[in-house]
């Protein structure tokens, strides 16, 4: 094993630079003229053609076919799951140190091939260039902090002090892990589960969301070359109505690794609570679920730096990530004139396609989504006033991209349905409050409790949001998007999810069970080996 520096954090791109931009301009070329390819379901290294296809296409331009994934169908996700538990013992045995060994390779390959993943993430996903290249700066970061955490987490520790007894406390792998990652993160949020899972020795089913599955065979690609044995690891895209449900309910599986809806999570709690026939494990359920993200603006606030970071915030990756802020709650002091600055910094981002440099706001992942938003715009008339309604050029329309501009509603009552239903997408509710003990109130009130943010120069406001403004992570005078593996571990609760943060010192903890074994060592004689 190599001798490893401390974790640090991958620095992002500097774009400013024309190198970047040229090599990001190329990457991009390159990933075009692989449209069309077909990717196959990839069970153990067998490359299965099931007959059946998703079409990858490019939500700036629909019209672009990223590619052909095939489908896979319970045949294909009972298979993988066989497979996978014919590996468990022999990859369980695999010393972690080589296991840790594989994510750094793995790492080394993403860091090399950073301009292409991001190219790919900017067309599959509609993310511009700086939120691409972030999210593949993360899936670095997850692999090179998990193959730490593991090589900490891999010595048995030595319990108590009692003369002639020997306690060892240490941990063992669960089994088969199906992981269920989301299309917002396709690369990092994907390496940092299926990685989780691997190095703490469980044999991994992935099934990559429909929109950006391609991107999920690029990372099945990637952990093959990283030397990750075949059977460890299988690549089943699919339609999560049918092949997720199925893996869930699977009595061979003994972890679910989920991040998406609400909806979706809940019912795969549900069914994996129950157990089925020949199930000899209580299935664990990691589940992050999204969130109703709120900024709180303080009377004192610093009003510029306040407009920032929930511009940020509300309108980074178009409202699709499940720590945006969909809430801002102003305080009534300096309400009308953080109104009029927000409306106008608004105004000035740039929406259009993700591979154009200049965009800022660029378009929802799919047709479902934009159908969505606009339902919400359109309830925006109902429940508040609207200042700023589907911000973006006309022209856009004739691409048929999935485009919805920034929209901003004002005196949205905290009630509403604005206020508490999760939208993921650039629909930004205004609350007023009449003092600080309110606003903490309306940002407490809804079901879910991800990401949450403050400005205040009050250092007791300060300390009463750090009690009281209960959520996963909160933010004080910055934007409430962006967490750092290892400086931000990120996750929530109440509906927001359930288990430990991801990129924290307990992640890990979840894909193993502890174990202890007690030895008595003033034993009556000695029996020599045979």
């Amino acid at each position: 094993m190599r001798e490893l520096k401390p974790f640090q954090n991958e620095p992002m791109t500097d774009f400013s630079k024309p190198l970047n931009q040229n090599l990001m301009r190329e990457a991009i070329d390159v990933v075009r003229s692989r449209f069309g390819r077909e990717y196959l379901v990839d069970i153990g290294g067998r490359k299965i053609a099931t007959g059946r296809w998703i079409d990858s296409l490019n939500p700036s331009l629909p019209s672009e076919k990223i590619g052909r994934v095939a489908v896979a169908g319970t045949g294909e996700a009972q298979q993988a799951v066989a497979a996978a538990s014919r590996a468990f013992e022999s990859w369980r045995e695999v010393p972690p140190s080589e296991r840790a060994e594989f994510l750094l390779r793995a790492a080394e390959m993403v860091r090399k091939r950073r301009f292409e993943l991001a190219a790919l993430i900017v067309l599959e996903a509609g993310k511009q260039w700086r939120e691409a290249d972030a999210d593949v700066a993360e899936a670095i970061d997850f692999l090179e902090y998990y193959a730490r955490e593991m090589l900490r987490l891999a010595e048995p520790r030595r319990m108590g002090n009692a003369p002639g007894e020997v306690n060892l406390y240490f941990y063992e792998p669960r089994g088969v892990a199906v992981v269920i990652s989301p299309w917002n993160f396709p690369l990092a949020i994907a390496a940092g589960m299926t990685s989780a899972a691997l190095v703490t020795g469980n044999t991994v089913v992935f099934k990559p969301a429909e929109q950006t599955s391609v991107m999920g065979a690029y990372l099945t690609e990637i952990y093959r070359e990283s030397g990750i044995p075949k059977e460890a690891f299988h690549y089943l895209p699919g339609i999560g109505e049918e092949v997720g449900a199925y893996l869930v309910e699977h009595p061979s599986v003994d972890v679910i690794v989920f991040t998406g809806s609400k909806e979706v999570g809940l019912q795969i709690i549900e069914k994996a609570a129950m157990t089925r026939p020949g199930q000899k494990n209580i299935k664990r359920v990691v589940a992050e679920m999204g969130g109703k993200n709120a900024i709180i603006v303080d009377s004192d606030a610093d009003l510029d730096e306040a407009v920032l970071g929930t511009v940020r915030s509300a309108f980074g990756y178009q409202g699709q990530k499940c720590s945006a802020c969909s809430r801002a709650i102003v305080l009534e002091d300096c309400y009308n004139i953080f109104v009029e600055r927000l409306v106008e910094a608004v105004k000035s981002l740039t929406v259009g396609p993700a591979d154009d440099p200049k965009t800022v706001v660029g378009p929802l992942i799919d047709e479902s989504a934009l159908r969505k938003v606009r339902s919400y715009i359109g309830l925006a008339e109902q429940e508040g006033t609207v200042l700023l309604k589907d911000h973006r050029p006309a022209e856009l329309e004739k691409s048929g991209g999935y485009y919805a501009g920034p929209t901003i509603v004002a005196e949205v009552k905290p009630d509403s349905r604005l206020a508490q239903e999760e939208i993921f997408g650039p629909v930004l509710s205004v609350i007023q409050a009449k003092n600080f003990a309110e606003a903490l109130e309306i940002a407490v009130s809804t079901e879910y409790a991800l990401t949450g943010g403050l400005f205040s120069r009050s250092p007791a406001h300060i300390e009463e949001a750090q009690k009281r403004f209960r959520v996963g992570n909160l933010y004080i005078n910055r934007p409430i998007t962006g967490a750092l593996v290892e400086r931000q571990p990120f996750g929530g609760f109440k509906m927001s999810g359930v288990g430990s943060k991801a990129g924290g010192p307990d992640y890990l903890l979840q894909f193993m069970e502890p174990r202890t074994v007690t030895e008595n060592t003033m034993r009556r004689g000695f029996a020599p080996q045979a």
